[in-house]
């Protein structure tokens, strides 16, 4: 069994450093939410999308989990206590921000009227997450 990589604080740093990752972070928040959403609220190609969250996976501040067709990504808190200190602070201050306030309120009419837009259309519902997941370190 091969060992678990120790945590790459610098590839955490650069998770946080771009804007549309933020947007991502942003919408995920405190609940579980399926890509086709992500894609439908930034507006941007979902391989852009796919692209960002692969890098957030890496950097350990995201989880994936596949239900059919549908991924579903959540926040994860990362190993490094320090680091999952900076990304629940992280996580406060977008929610202060005016402009990913307007992406949340994009989300939550989504959610109301998923039918109304194609994409969404059977697309899983945001749920939230049950728990935190955090390895002090």
């Amino acid at each position: 069994m091969a060992a678990k990589a120790p945590f790459d604080l610098e590839r955490f740093f650069q998770a946080l450093g771009d804007r549309t990752r933020l947007r991502l972070l942003n919408l995920m928040g405190d609940q579980e939410i399926c890509v086709c959403y992500l894609v439908e609220i930034l507006g941007a190609p979902q391989p852009k999308i796919s692209r960002h969250l692969a890098y957030l996976r890496r950097a350990g501040v995201v989880a994936a989990r596949r239900e059919g067709k549908w991924m579903h990504y959540r926040v994860v808190m990362p190993p490094h206590r320090g680091a999952a200190q900076l990304l629940r602070e992280a996580l406060a201050m977008l929610k202060e921000e005016k402009a990913m306030q307007a992406d949340r309120m994009r989300l939550k009419k989504a959610c109301g009227a998923p039918a109304k837009l194609p994409a969404l259309r059977g697309a899983p519902l945001p749920a939230p997450v049950a728990e935190e997941v955090c390895c002090p370190s």
